[in-house]
């Protein structure tokens, strides 16, 4: 069946992402967006990984102007995390522990050590609290190899015009589903119209309303690997506190909390597992670990897996219509970007006649991007010595790390060597074999490769680190590149 007209069920980021996508990508398509209210928003702060900047710059050609003044982002370099062994240990998005460098025998894993957490420019500016280099102008250095933190209510507002901009209907109703065929016949309103489509985007949330419900499609539990399933959600109006330029991940007795820097605000969350701590004790530690929170807390309960498949007939899902797991890395973001990517690419190279084949590569696709996920979040739980807590020890003894099993076991004989990267990570994960070793090393874990560097190469390693934080320390921080890009004379690239 040719497909000409699409019906996308939800008006959150994973609805209006997806929409603008299709329509961006394929400008010839009618597409509507059903906006329910019984459909609501989750509307917390949000992180991102590079997956975004890259799918709406680069894949998409927006312009990056209308992105910044409508939705009011700052920017993240990665994550810091208060995890294992040691006091602290970065993550980026910059791939720096596979990097070698030519004076050097090994790559940068090997040389790693807590008196210099960091291993290229990325950590060494979040380790100095600063962002972008700067020009000789005094203007930043932009680059897209970092991620955003943005408030949920101004991104999907920044969505929605930029919808509406290219042409696609947004209409509010309550609707129903209507089975049909080989998937869903027509969402029917509460005035009895119904709407139909030639594909139908489930983007309702949690509630999985066509896929899940309507379809009933199986739900694939990933309980055996992520043990939390709750999250109490916080925050307070940013006083004097400076703008880090990277979410913090801190250990909590039964799970996480989270640190999202918006401009203005200051987001806090924990992640936990009602099977090891109850909804009031959670409140009690993180309000006791946060006394500035100033609204009133909310739980969220949420439960991680995915469904087997995503496409079905004439229904495809995206977001957490699709699966969730929690926001540990903020993949929640890149997930809809590589799902709408993907869907694009799809209608595209069928030229919009999908064959059953592009659709079964498509469930396998984004279903192996759901396990990869579960896999790399598993590593953070498995190997966690920070707290000795009924939940920390059950997930050290119990957590199941799937496909990241043959990663570890390679850690543990030959430390963080890359040379087996691309047999144990495929091509498509985009943690990559260096996601992985971030979190072995940086959480400590014991391996039979220590490696003692020779004088020369000691030396050497210990100027590449003063170098590093000196061209940290000459860097923009999150306030000043702010006031940089609000400055008229800017140029965008």
């Amino acid at each position: 069946m040719k497909i000409s007209r699409i019906v996308v069920l939800g008006a959150g980021s994973a609805g209006l992402m997806t929409a603008l996508t299709l329509k961006r990508k394929l400008p010839n398509l009618a597409v509507r967006v059903i906006r329910s209210p019984e459909i609501g928003i989750i509307g917390v702060g949000e992180g991102t990984t590079v997956a975004f900047p890259r799918h709406f710059f680069e894949y998409l050609k927006m312009n990056p102007r209308d992105f910044y003044a409508e939705s009011e982002p700052t920017w993240k370099m990665g994550l810091r995390f208060l995890w294992g062994r040691r006091k602290e240990f970065y993550y980026t998005f910059s791939f720096e522990f596979e990097k070698r460098l030519p004076e050097l025998s090994r790559n940068n894993g090997f040389y790693y050590s807590e008196d210099c957490p960091w291993l290229g420019h990325a950590s060494a500016f979040m380790a100095h609290n600063k962002v972008f280099p700067r020009r000789p102008d005094g203007l930043p250095q932009f680059h897209n190899n970092h991620a955003f933190h943005i408030e949920n209510k101004k991104l999907v507002a920044w969505l929605e015009h930029r919808c509406r901009d290219h042409g696609v209907m947004i209409t509010d109703a309550t609707v129903r589903a209507e089975k049909g065929g080989e998937g869903v016949g027509s969402l029917v309103t509460e005035t009895g119209e119904r709407i139909t489509a030639d594909l139908f985007v489930d983007a309702s949330g949690f509630r999985s309303e066509l896929l899940g419900r309507a379809l009933a499609e199986p739900f694939l539990s990933y309980q055996e690997s992520l043990f939390c399933d709750r999250g109490v959600i916080g925050g307070w109006t940013r006083t004097e506190e400076p703008i880090l330029p990277y979410t913090t991940a801190e250990t909590m007795d039964a799970g996480w909390c989270w640190q999202i820097e918006h401009e203005h605000f200051i987001n806090r969350g924990y992640v936990y597992s009602s099977s090891f701590i109850s909804d009031e004790a959670a409140l009690a530690e993180f309000l006791r670990k946060n006394p500035k929170v100033a609204i009133q807390p909310r739980v969220v309960r949420f439960r991680t897996g995915r469904y087997q498949r995503t496409w079905i007939g004439n229904v495809v899902a995206v977001g957490n219509a699709t699966g969730f797991v929690e926001p540990l890395e903020a993949t929640a973001l890149q997930v809809i970007c590589v799902e709408a990517s993907t869907l694009a690419d799809s209608l595209l190279d069928s030229l919009c006649e999908p064959t059953p084949t592009l659709i079964q590569l498509y469930n396998r696709y984004n279903g192996e991007q759901w396990d990869d996920i579960r896999d790399f979040l598993a590593v953070h739980y498995k190997f966690n010595t920070r707290l000795d807590t009924p939940f920390w020890r059950a997930c050290r003894a119990d957590i199941a790390l799937h496909g990241a099993q043959d990663i570890v076991d390679w850690y543990r004989e030959n430390g963080p060597s890359v040379l087996a990267g691309v047999t144990l990570v495929h091509p498509s994960n985009s943690f990559r074999m260096d996601g992985f070793l971030a979190l072995l090393v940086g959480q400590d874990v014991p391996h039979n490769k220590r490696y003692e560097p020779p004088p020369a190469e000691r030396s050497f390693w210990h100027q590449h680190c003063q170098n590093l934080a000196a061209e940290a320390r000459r860097a923009m921080g999150v306030n000043e590149a702010l006031r940089a890009i609000r400055s008229p004379g800017l140029k965008w690239a």
